[in-house]
């Protein structure tokens, strides 16, 4: 068992600089021009010019990273590509160019990241490039791996940088040549603009409790809960798999058949609004690229602490960027058969030296086969029966030292994941709902509930459970109708409302 280095906390920070895709896109195609003019660096009219066109083209680079396009968008990135052809009479001068950053973009992808990255941090096999390249061309979220976002955009960049740089260089540009070219990219900028006021309509609809429209908190209702998330576990693939333990703790208890994630559905973003009860305008943490460390609201751990209570988050480096020190944080550079394995010993030891009150564990194997080989695969599948059996292995060993006294387990997943390289963020099939049940002390036994609901109810159910104040900005529902103490009440919701709940 090794924790996270502060090596490893660093570069997990880094390489969110290369795998979210806004900031992938600058990156990548100043690093692609600069690259395909190396001959050129020993000559100082070449750095001004860079710097000039750099410049020039800035705009459209602010736009491309402020808008980005998802799922369907990404099909109308093409129409500015087309138009600067037609525009600017042709594409003989830059095709070196867009070949240069076409194979330089699926080197990045499917070997580098696809083959020697994975082999290098969890072990997948040195011919995985032979899947990964078609995860790439499936896939449809907005990180680097998304072929049919990076693409058209690189293309339309590098076109614009060229056309720039050659002006500035040859010193033939007209005033009515840089007119066209503004003109052109406040047009792709109103074309992202109304794409995205009019056909960027799939967020899920927020909640807007507030903490003082919540039940009163009295005593707690659990000694201990402990959270057992399942990062990346698609609902359907839960189905599928032959995963007893879960399935009979989902059914000694109550499952939420309609739970969903927030958006971006990214794992930081979803921990964060799990353990504070809002969502990423309030508290700050938008991706998996952090700007600005730590969220901006209280998390449960602080409401914890006001009452003199103490909870631990076992996770990945990556969540320390937004819970910081509640967090320990287990290397994910191990074997995919040992990452899981590994954590649930960390966790056992957590309890053992400190015994918080709510112990939070993330299990990442799941999420990382996802990513790296696919979800539609056997893979995928045998990573959530191994889950299935660790956390079996975690509970009975939890009940042995008398632990599960007047406990409540949560178990949920953080985000689903969707064709291509396991994607999740903009919450396209797959994603968007998550499993989600309650189970133990002060639960109620055997029911089902299909109202909607979201993962913001996750913090002001903790408090609720542990008798802590909730915390500033929680927008979710206390999740009553899995609590014994509303049973009556909230089954007379449930047959009001037609939630179907059994």
């Amino acid at each position: 068992m090794r924790r996270a280095s502060s090596f490893e906390i660093v570069a997990a920070r880094a390489w969110n600089v290369l795998n979210e895709g806004r900031p992938f896109t600058p990156v990548f195609v100043a690093g692609v021009f600069l690259l395909c003019h190396i001959g050129d660096w020993g000559q100082p009219a070449y750095w001004s010019a860079m710097a000039g066109a750099l410049g020039a083209v800035l705009p459209l680079f602010v736009v491309y990273f402020f808008y980005d396009f998802p799922l369907y968008l990404r099909n109308y990135l093409w129409l500015p590509v087309v138009a600067a052809v037609v525009i600017w009479e042709g594409t003989r001068d830059v095709l070196g160019l867009w070949l240069a950053g076409i194979g330089l973009f699926f080197f990045f992808t499917v070997f580098f990241w696809g083959t020697f990255y994975y082999r290098m941090r969890i072990g997948t096999p040195w011919n995985n490039f032979a899947r990964f390249w078609k995860l790439v061309l499936q896939h449809s979220d907005s990180t680097s791996g998304n072929a049919q976002e990076q693409l058209p955009k690189t293309m339309l960049l590098l076109y614009l940088l060229h056309l720039t740089y050659g002006w500035i260089r040859g010193g033939g540009a007209k005033a009515a040549d840089w007119g066209t070219l503004y003109v052109f990219i406040a047009a792709v900028w109103l074309l992202a603009w109304i794409l995205h006021r009019y056909l960027f309509d799939w967020k899920p609809k927020e909640r807007t409790e507030s903490p003082g429209t919540l039940p009163r908190v009295g005593e707690a209702v659990s000694r201990k809960v402990y959270v057992l998330v399942v990062d990346g576990m698609r609902k359907e693939r839960f189905e599928q798999a032959n995963a007893p333990f879960l399935k009979k703790l989902r059914a000694e208890g109550t499952e939420f058949t309609s739970m969903e994630t927030v958006y971006p559905a990214r794992t930081v973003v979803c921990f964060s609004s799990m353990f504070t009860g809002a969502y990423p305008r309030e508290h700050g943490i938008k991706s998996n690229f952090v700007y600005r460390l730590g969220v901006r609201t209280e998390t449960i751990f602080d409401s914890l602490r006001k009452v003199g209570k103490t909870g631990r988050l076992l996770g990945i480096a990556h969540l320390i960027d937004s819970m910081g020190d509640d967090v320990d944080a287990i290397t994910a550079v191990m074997r995919h058969d040992r990452a899981d394995a590994e954590t649930v010993e960390m966790a056992k030891r957590i309890v053992e030296e400190r015994n918080p009150d709510l112990m939070v564990v993330q299990l990442i194997g799941t999420d990382q086969i996802g990513h790296s080989r696919g979800v539609f695969y056997d893979d995928y599948i045998e990573k959530i029966e191994e889950a299935d059996r660790l956390l079996e292995n975690f509970v009975g060993w939890l009940s042995e030292r008398g632990l599960l006294e007047e406990a409540t387990m949560i178990v949920c997943a953080d985000h689903g994941q969707a064709i291509g390289i396991g994607g999740h963020g903009h919450l396209d099939e797959g994603e968007r709902f998550v499993p989600f049940f309650l189970a133990g002390h002060g639960i109620r036994r055997g029911v089902r509930v299909d109202a909607p609901h979201s993962l913001v109810s996750m913090a002001p159910t903790l408090a609720y459970l542990l008798g802590a104040p909730y915390p500033d900005h929680s927008r979710g529902p206390v999740l009553t109708e899995a609590l014994e103490s509303f049973g009556d009440r909230s089954a007379a919701i449930e047959k009001k409302e037609g939630y179907g709940s059994s």
